[in-house]
């Protein structure tokens, strides 16, 4: 019985709420902040067997940058000898990837890892960046991600149940304004979520 409980097909759709906690990065002159942001998180999944299983994702969450000049000059304004600039991009975070699952059934428990990737979307949400000491033209930037990590569900009803899970994401740092280049360097954005599914 456990056996057929395992091999069972199966798909679900589930809806989770998470935070986004990035580091901070430091190249070309510019240290880089991520503001830490809430987001939402859209899944639907399919699992055949417990090494067959993938799911297409769709993820939101505010994705504000902070740059900071480490070396004067070059900024591509007037800097001046011994000045430090900074400025504060307001953005949005869109993220659609496809992933690999691997679990097992016991019960009404299925724990789970997962891998993959997909593409980042940063759009500023004002036309200039704000609250720094200079101003400059702001720009969408798309990067590539790649997707890691692990969780469980906990089934609550036949058709119903939680999803506690992390998620790691690993991209290159996104150029938003003008005034300065990114860090150039890869950033990790570690996202710790509940939410609930309906399966199939």
């Amino acid at each position: 019985m456990v056996l057929a409980s395992v091999a069972r097909a199966q798909t679900d759709v589930s809806a989770s709420v998470y935070g986004a906690f990035s580091g901070t990065s430091d190249g070309n002159g510019v240290m880089q902040s991520p503001a830490n942001a809430a987001g939402g998180l859209i899944e639907v999944r399919h699992i055949s067997n417990p090494l067959v299983g993938f799911e297409g994702t769709y993820a939101f969450n505010r994705a504000n940058q902070s740059y900071a000049e480490r070396t004067p000059g070059i900024c591509g304004l007037p800097c001046g000898v011994g000045s430090t600039l900074s400025t504060h991009v307001p953005a949005n975070a869109h993220e659609v990837t496809a992933d690999w699952i691997v679990s097992f059934k016991f019960l009404n428990v299925r724990p789970f890892v997962l891998a993959g990737g997909g593409v980042l979307l940063n759009v500023p949400s004002a036309g200039e960046s704000t609250g720094g000491t200079t101003t400059a033209q702001t720009q969408t930037q798309t990067k590539g991600v790649l997707v890691y990590g692990g969780g469980v569900d906990y089934g609550l009803l036949p058709h119903l149940g939680l999803r506690f899970q992390y998620r790691g994401n690993v991209y290159k740092a996104p150029q938003l304004t003008t005034a300065f280049s990114s860090s150039g360097q890869f950033v990790h954005t570690a996202e710790p979520m509940i939410g609930a599914y309906f399966r199939f």
